[in-house]
């Protein structure tokens, strides 16, 4: 049986114009492998209602899982939450239990609620709140759509949240082998490889270093046995 898949949604103008470098992909990439749910595709969009809103649809309709980073917080251009409601076409409002987290919070801390913070308690009707145990304020699901902060602190606690709650399958397994020859040379058997396993992923990664050239072969599959089978080959193969 397929794992189950799922797609990740960066959100944030910041990423785009190079300002913040991305780590929450990398870390659910991880995440996800170790899991058993196939990480199939990564986007990127701006602050942006209509980038935001048509990315959440197309990514829900297409893969069992969706995660969002970014646009959560309690400034005018944390617009993630409007535009995710938006796209089931759900209302939204502050919500009475992420009110209270928030409050509590703030009242621990002696800073005062007030019309920004209080921003970060709004929730789609009908969705469910995501733990933060870094900084309270919630992030949320709803259907197959996760939405979580984009500092990755944060991001990271919501992720160990949520991924007890989803069904995984098989974890991917991987064996990589460092090859000193050019990619054109070994083109040809890592072919034959690859016909020869089908269902392994073969991948070459060249690089150069102190003038030689090579490449890492990273043998990917679930099953632990044909992975092991696979790598003896390449082994023997360029021995």
């Amino acid at each position: 049986m397929a794992n189950p898949t799922a797609a990740m949604l960066v959100i944030g103008d910041e990423i785009l114009s190079g300002r913040t470098r991305d780590s929450n992909m990398h870390f659910l990439a991880k995440e996800l492998t170790r899991t058993g749910i196939d990480l199939k595709e990564t986007r990127v969009v701006s602050d942006d209602p209509q980038a935001i809103t048509g990315a959440v649809q197309a990514l829900a309709a297409a893969y069992d899982t969706v995660f969002t980073s970014g646009g959560i917080g309690p400034t005018h251009d944390d617009i993630t939450a409007e535009c995710v409601a938006a796209a089931f076409d759900t209302p939204i409002g502050i919500r009475d239990d992420a009110r209270a987290l928030l409050a509590a919070h703030y009242q621990r801390t002696g800073a005062e609620l007030n019309e920004a913070r209080l921003r970060m308690a709004r929730i789609p009707e009908g969705a469910a709140l995501i733990d933060n145990p870094v900084s309270v304020a919630p992030g949320f699901t709803i259907q197959n759509v996760h939405v979580m902060a984009g500092v990755p602190a944060v991001f990271e606690a919501m992720v160990a949240s949520v991924l007890p709650t989803l069904t995984g399958g098989q974890p991917l397994l991987s064996q990589t082998l460092r090859i000193e020859r050019g990619e054109g040379e070994i083109a040809g058997p890592l072919a034959d490889l690859a016909a020869d396993f089908p269902d392994l992923s073969i991948g070459s990664y060249p690089f150069q270093s102190n003038g030689i050239y090579g490449a890492n072969i990273v043998i990917r599959g679930q099953d632990g046995a044909q992975v092991d089978a696979a790598m003896t080959r390449l082994s023997e193969m360029f021995a």
